[in-house]
């Protein structure tokens, strides 16, 4: 559950008449009147702080409020390092690519792939090649084949304009 400042009201700014009151350590204090909870808050030197202000009636706790968002922004920065950012690299080949310049861009692929991002692999005709498309498809082909084992094909090969576009993501780890 995340609560910003801008939804959450702390001690004077709560509105309701009573309140269903939890202690600083979480004990359940049950209904009260809102000035004898913000009375308890101040004798304990913390703040009243509304935590789910769609109860009837609202539940507010006693608390460090300072602390809590200091704790709550830890706990943010702690999921967003968790998260992955996937990134699509482009390989790029022509349809009539030598073996040993296929197998650098597969190498390239293969890497990209195991980092964790997705790979455009991307055929380019130039000219009269475009009347020939069965050569890239045959390209591209080689190449899902060959990156079989890390890869999955999230679209097929598909000629858009002069480039023929194969999508490959990244198969999940067991």
């Amino acid at each position: 559950m995340t609560i910003s400042k801008d939804t959450m009201r702390i001690n004077e700014e709560i509105r309701a008449r009573e309140v269903r009151l939890t202690s600083a350590t979480n004990e359940p204090l049950g209904i009260v009147q809102l000035r004898d909870a913000l009375q308890m808050a101040v004798e304990q030197n913390l703040d009243l702080v509304e935590v789910a202000p769609t109860a009837k009636p609202p539940v507010c706790r006693i608390m460090d409020f300072g602390k809590f968002k200091y704790e709550q922004q830890k706990r943010e920065k702690e999921v967003k390092k968790k998260q992955k950012v996937v990134t699509v690299k482009e390989v790029k080949l022509r349809p009539n690519i030598e073996d040993h310049d296929f197998e650098v861009k597969f190498k390239n692929a293969q890497r990209f792939l195991e980092d964790g991002d997705k790979v455009k692999v991307t055929i380019m005709f130039r000219g009269r090649e475009l009347s020939h498309p069965e050569l890239g498809r045959k390209v591209l082909d080689k190449m899902a084949l060959q990156i079989k084992d890390i890869a999955n094909i999230e679209r097929g090969a598909k000629l858009e304009g002069k480039n023929m576009i194969m999508i490959l993501a990244p198969k999940p780890h067991n």
